[in-house]
């Protein structure tokens, strides 16, 4: 039997990744509630860096293996350029790995330049492995098709592998495309929903959707204030945001958060929590933020949305918390659609915000009288190739979906992005919802 010792580096931080994997979830099973929120906090995200870090050491050694250790064999290793390109490998991976560890130490105001680089290295990073990972599996499938097994291309050892080089080719390209993507403004995304119930009077009401904002190590108060300006350019009637605002204490992120002040629809800005609120073990500041920039969290409850022409018209807007709540037996918190329903008249049409798409799907299990959902949570992925995942986790992934007769779920890409600045196979989007009475 093979001793820990002698087991490989990857083998070593797979158990790793095992390990502190276990240790959060006993963390969030017993010790959630035995310990102070600043203590759970700082357990929570530093279990998952080193989770994330411990999982990422395997990738990250076949990355050397492949872009440095194999032309180190061919005769480029003899040249002027090797030496730099293996301190620039190892600084690539090294950004990577800490850009975890800037939710603990560099959230402010404004991003720090080193997560905008660290996150940037995580996303070559994810893009890096994939084309490694796909072209050494067409690499191997073509040598088992051409019949020509494990003594394909032994005839010239010292001319570096193609693969390395092409994967390296792609990932700089995409980079470049996906920041440039990420870096502009948020299209506007103007979508019409008929709204079975709704009174005539409310015919044309304006809704409009953000979500996934993250405030935190990469996006800051200038980007947050540009979303602002473009919400009031479109004088919605109410606007939603619908989770994920935020990656951080409300204390550090005080200044980046006042923009959201300046929001004044007329009937209303409504917040629901997103997973992300929750990670940060910090959710009751944050509602006493929002508060008092006249943003009403929605905590498993209801408002009726009443027309502007008659007192008579109104339909039912809820929200309920995220499902991460539960998750983590945040005390006090968790998804509970009956209590958040409570006083909604069937006669009335019902508008539902549940950040998760899984809590929509659940939402209308149990009531199926719901008339729209508005979610966010996948970010269409956001970056390619964590697009198809995305895609396979959700039971609704971007854009709007028609349930039954009566029902639709309407899932936001974002508005902004998750730590990593970039966008590739996605979009960032305001999406302003135009309600349409039958």
């Amino acid at each position: 039997m093979i001793s820990f010792k002698q087991a490989s580096l990857e083998a070593k931080a797979a158990v790793a990744a095992g390990v502190v994997f276990l240790s959060m979830m006993l963390s969030r099973s017993y010790l959630s509630e035995k310990l102070d929120l600043r203590m759970r906090r700082w357990l929570l995200r530093l279990q998952m860096a080193l989770f994330a870090n411990a999982l990422m050491l395997i990738g990250s050694l076949h990355v050397w293996r492949s872009i440095v250790t194999t032309f180190s064999r061919a005769s480029v290793a003899s040249s002027f350029c090797f030496m730099p390109w293996k301190i620039t490998v190892f600084m690539f991976l090294a950004l990577a790995h800490s850009s975890f560890f800037t939710l603990l130490f560099l959230v402010a105001e404004e991003p720090y330049f080193f997560s905008l680089a660290a996150y940037t290295c995580l996303g070559a990073y994810i893009i890096l492995i994939f084309f490694l990972f796909t072209l050494g599996s067409l690499e191997q499938a073509y040598k088992l098709l051409a019949g020509k097994g494990t003594k394909a291309g032994t005839g010239n050892r010292n001319r570096p592998a193609m693969k390395p080089v092409l994967a390296v080719l792609l990932t700089v390209v995409l980079t470049v495309v996906g920041l440039l993507n990420a870096s502009q403004p948020p299209a506007v995304n103007s979508v019409e929903v008929p709204v079975h119930k709704l009174s005539s009077t409310m015919n044309n009401l304006k809704v409009v959707l953000l979500s996934d904002i993250h405030l935190g190590p990469t996006v800051g108060k200038t980007k947050l204030a540009m979303i602002v300006r473009m919400v009031k350019a479109l004088k919605p009637d109410i606007t939603v945001i619908v989770g994920d605002l935020t990656d951080s204490e409300a204390e550090i992120l005080r200044p980046a958060v006042e923009p959201l002040g300046e929001l004044a629809s007329p009937l209303g800005t409504y917040f629901v929590t997103g997973n992300h609120e929750y990670y940060t073990s910090d959710v009751s500041n944050w509602f006493e933020l929002l508060k008092s920039f006249n943003i009403r969290p929605l905590h498993n409850e209801n408002v009726k949305i009443v027309s502007p022409q008659s007192t008579e018209d109104w339909f039912c807007l809820a929200g309920v918390d995220d499902i991460e709540a539960d998750a983590m037996r945040y005390s006090g918190h968790g998804m509970d659609l009956k209590r958040a329903l409570g006083g909604c008249s069937s006669e009335h049409a019902i508008v539902l915000l549940a950040h998760q798409p899984v809590a929509a799907k659940w939402a209308l299990q149990e009531r199926p009288d719901i008339n729209l959902i508005l979610s966010g949570h996948t970010h269409g992925g956001q970056i390619f190739p964590l697009n198809a995942g995305a895609y396979l986790l959700n039971p609704f992934f971007v854009g709007l979906y028609k349930v039954g007769q009566n029902t639709f779920v309407y899932v936001s890409p974002g508005t902004m992005y998750f730590g990593i600045p970039m966008r590739l196979g996605s979009r960032a989007e305001i999406t302003e919802i135009i309600l349409r009475s039958p």
